[in-house]
């Protein structure tokens, strides 16, 4: 598939069965082959962030849990005695080929409040700029029913989002969606391009073998989180995981779904922040920082010249130049109290003032300029 070869930014979602073996071990064979293929698209300038199941399953076996269903608490105890054989598999397959790894636990809040939104997002940006393979997981051991993603489906879209990726590969037991299950249904046809999220779609993947993880909770899980993606201006790849080096295999022709996006992250974003985000207060600037603005550069604190309104870090405001008119949209890096200790302040003085600097007042990834 040409996506996964263009793509900038990609998010890989593994699930437990490719990460462990039949022995509740790591499998090893399986991951090594896998870093390969990261290791491939790393070589040729593509940032990589995996998404992996598999602390709970390697906690069952240093615990002893066995296969019993597992309470509520069981399955906290065994994600955190798992987690840290999780990341020693991950950092053994990896170090032969000189990629580092990081460990990012992540809670549904982290995705949905835009503080913690912003907080998650600077870190990955940091780790990916460095060179750096995120493997990002929910945080199983503090998480409960309420709050938690369900999936780690959706936790993969909601990572791409995050990070404004290009392509979601989901690793599947099944090479892509079919119009019925084919293992019951010779009729049954492969679908290798989705460019329409329609009730027809949804009704293939919801009617498809529930039995073998293709189903609700399966394929009806991984078409939900290709919505998520997609609304992102992010694209799916549905494909089979438990050969070896999967993404390899793809490129080379092997079966697949593409679910494509309609637009680009950066113009999913910017219409997010420019329309659909009700704004909580109003910063006001000079006329040079609304000419940087309109040229695409972030806003700093030099340029502001009032701030109206209560606001946190991470939420929406207007931003309006002297003649009262608008100039932009953004999600405000402090809150409203900071922003207004640092009006008129150079990048130096915005440290002196506050102690810490979340660098500009508006990023202008975090800008939607208006026409």
């Amino acid at each position: 598939m040409s996506d996964l070869a263009s793509a900038r930014r990609v998010v890989v979602k593994i699930g437990s069965a490719l990460v462990v073996g039949p022995d509740g071990a790591p499998d090893a064979a399986w991951l090594s082959d896998f870093a390969g293929d990261l290791a491939r698209l790393r070589a040729r300038g593509q940032q990589v962030l995996v998404v992996s199941s598999g602390a709970v399953a390697l906690g069952r076996r240093r615990l002893g849990l066995g296969r019993k269903a597992l309470t509520l608490p069981e399955k906290q105890a065994a994600a955190a005695a798992g987690q840290s054989a999780l990341m020693h598999a991950w950092e053994a397959a990896l170090e032969p080929h000189g990629l580092p790894v990081a460990q990012v636990l992540l809670t549904r809040d982290d995705t949905e409040i835009r503080r913690r939104w912003l907080n998650a997002r600077a870190t990955l940006e940091t780790l990916l700029d460095l060179g750096v393979v995120p493997v990002v997981n929910e945080n199983d051991t503090v998480v409960t029913e309420e709050i938690r993603y369900g999936d780690n489906d959706r936790l993969a879209a909601r990572a791409a989002q995050l990070i404004g990726a290009d392509l979601l590969v989901l690793l599947s037991d099944v090479d892509g969606l079919y119009t019925a299950d084919p293992r019951s249904d010779p009729a049954a046809q492969h679908v290798p391009l989705v460019t329409d999220l329609d009730a027809g779609i949804e009704a293939m993947a919801g009617g498809a073998n529930a039995s073998a993880g293709v189903g609700t909770g399966g394929m009806a899980t991984k078409i939900m989180a290709a919505r998520i993606a997609r609304q992102a201006g992010c694209a799916t790849l549905i494909t089979l995981g438990g050969r070896s080096s999967p993404l390899a295999q793809v490129e080379a022709g092997a079966r697949a779904t593409l679910v494509t996006a309609a637009v680009s992250p950066h113009a999913a974003r910017k219409s997010w922040i420019g329309g659909s985000l009700a704004p909580s207060g109003v910063i006001r600037i000079d006329a040079g920082a609304a000419r940087a603005l309109r040229g695409g550069k972030s806003l700093l604190a030099a340029g502001v010249t009032a701030v109206e309104g209560r606001f946190g870090k991470g939420d929406a405001v207007v931003v309006r130049d002297e003649a009262d008119r608008e100039v932009a949209r953004g999600l405000s890096r402090y809150d409203s109290e900071d922003a207004v200790r640092i009006c008129g302040l150079s990048s130096a003085g915005v440290e002196a003032a506050l102690g810490f600097s979340e660098g500009p007042v508006i990023h202008a990834d975090d800008l939607a300029v208006s026409g």
